[in-house]
């Protein structure tokens, strides 16, 4: 008779899945990544192990305040020094708040197509 832990379905093998200890990215805890957690992330085709421990990942979910990190730069219009809420990449420029405001609204693309939704020309 067939071993089904060795090959249970179709001839492929068995995964064995040990639980891992992980550390969490936010707070820094040891946290236990289980083998039937591996499992659900194996069915699902994830391919990153999880970064945030459940008390992390909780806090997350419920919206709590998110800390960004803060870049001190110089505007790149007026050189008025300034902190900005992302890190910024060499060769674009950063502006401060005023010279930002200052930018004229982005306007949306003029569609010629007719393939977008046609109003529907009331009844008479």
């Amino acid at each position: 008779m067939a071993d089904f832990n060795e090959f249970p379905f179709f001839g492929i093998p068995a995964m064995e899945f040990v639980d891992k200890t992980l550390k969490c990215i936010d707070c820094g805890a040891d946290f236990v990544f289980t083998a039937g957690e591996q499992l659900f992330f194996f069915d699902k085709q994830f391919k990153n192990d999880p970064k945030h421990c459940k008390q992390c990942k909780a806090k997350r979910a419920r919206g709590g305040p998110r800390v960004r990190p803060e870049t001190r730069t110089t505007c790149s219009a007026c050189g008025a020094e300034t902190t900005v809420p992302f890190k910024p990449t060499q060769g674009r420029p950063v502006l401060c708040r005023s010279c930002f405001q200052k930018l004229p609204a982005p306007t949306q693309p003029v569609r010629d197509d007719k393939s977008g939704p046609q109003p529907v020309p009331e009844p008479n």
